[in-house]
């Protein structure tokens, strides 16, 4: 289960961020950077009132080179009481052996290795700081004015980044400057827990103050329990929003469509051997059936977002090379039908380097419970936007 961490400056941000669910309240000074540490009497403050409710994290900064400086700041704020520590470290040859000179103090603290998608590490780095015993490792963005973690990785590789972390028995987290629509496009590569801070506060801007209804905005989209265990009354609509959806649902609502229409990637794909070794242009047209959840739509958790499905898209062309369209048509079908929310679903794919026109595969379908006959259609198409169907 993926938990909330939210980032706070002092005891009454902290309170906010309780009161709303968060399962991580963070202490930093984002006024600092990245990482910025707030005043001891801040952590101590927060440590206080929090009084072991929910755990407690506090960034240190980032790792300047100095190991005796760094020791130094990390024992100090590990004598506040946090459970957890965070340090920053950007990219260095000597990054396995800075990680080292704090082994000890792994031992005794869970520390949290920061690493920066906006940067470029070697691929040894997660074994670097397993070996040197840290607790875990969070991806976040060091140069804020650059954009979202969304913006320097596509959501596959960020899940290849969880898995790897997660497999070397490290606690993995996200942060990044994500915000609402970043949510759902995250949680299916399963990180232990989203990081926010900007998106709680007022106007977005990180170094505002914490917004109450912002912060719960954020809350209700992560879930924070099983449904068996929610108390009686459970909105199950929301349930369902939040990836839950019990047959009990309304089903009266009906559905809406969603689609993706004119998505041009390029894809390894073809049987033939003229067609190995080279990507060619692939276009794809989503549409999707989904079941209400409101009749009238206000935020993120009412909706299935479109970004999935070209997420989706993206990461299985990714996997390599693909002999047929009808298996590509076939994985985005599947893909797209393992929301619950999706009750049918409509996939076409046409190949646009073959000829003058396009040559391509739809198919239609269903939930295993309402699946109905749909035979596959080879469709031929012309550059000018015609369709025939065989």
């Amino acid at each position: 289960m993926t938990s909330m961490l939210a980032s706070v400056q002092n005891r009454q941000e902290a309170e906010i961020v309780l009161q709303a669910g968060a399962d991580i309240i963070d202490l930093k000074n984002p006024s600092r950077g990245a990482l910025g540490a707030v005043d001891i009497r801040h952590i101590v403050d927060a440590v206080g009132f929090v009084a072991g409710r929910r755990s407690v994290s506090a960034a240190c900064g980032e790792f300047s080179g100095d190991p005796v400086t760094a020791r130094a700041k990390i024992e100090e704020v590990a004598a506040t009481g946090v459970d957890f520590i965070k340090i920053g470290f950007l990219p260095s040859p000597h990054i396995a052996a800075d990680a080292e000179t704090l082994a000890d103090i792994a031992s005794r603290k869970r520390l949290i290795a920061v690493l920066f998608a906006d940067h470029r590490y070697e691929e040894s780095v997660m074994t670097s700081f397993a070996k040197a015993g840290f607790y875990g490792i969070m991806l976040d963005t060091n140069d804020k004015s650059k954009g979202r973690l969304l913006d320097h990785m596509l959501p596959d590789e960020i899940s290849d980044f969880v898995g790897e972390g997660q497999r070397q028995g490290l606690t993995v987290g996200l942060a990044g400057s994500l915000e609402a629509p970043d949510i759902p496009r995250l949680l299916p590569g399963k990180p232990d827990y989203l990081g926010f801070r900007g998106a709680l506060c007022e106007g977005l801007s990180r170094n505002a103050d914490i917004d109450a209804q912002a912060t719960a905005r954020i809350r209700a989209l992560i879930p924070n329990e099983r449904p068996a265990e929610k108390p009686p009354g459970v909105d199950l609509k929301l349930l369902a929003a939040r990836g839950y959806f019990p047959g009990s649902a309304d089903e009266d609502l009906g559905t809406d469509q969603i689609f993706v229409r004119d998505f041009v990637l390029p894809v390894h794909i073809g049987a033939y051997s003229f067609e190995h070794g080279k990507p060619q242009k692939v276009r794809f047209d989503v549409t999707a059936d989904v079941l209400r959840v409101t009749r009238d739509p206000k935020d993120m958790h009412d909706i299935v977002s479109y970004d999935l499905i070209m997420d989706g898209i993206r990461s299985i062309v990714g996997r390599g090379h693909i002999d047929l369209v009808e298996t590509l048509v076939e994985q985005t079908a599947a893909f797209v039908l393992e929301n619950p929310r999706v009750a049918r679903v409509v996939v076409r794919a046409e190949k646009l380097e073959l000829g003058p026109g396009g040559v391509g595969v739809q198919i239609e379908r269903k939930k295993e419970s309402a699946r109905s006959s749909n035979p596959l259609r080879v469709v031929a198409a012309k550059t000018d936007g015609g369709r025939k169907v065989v």
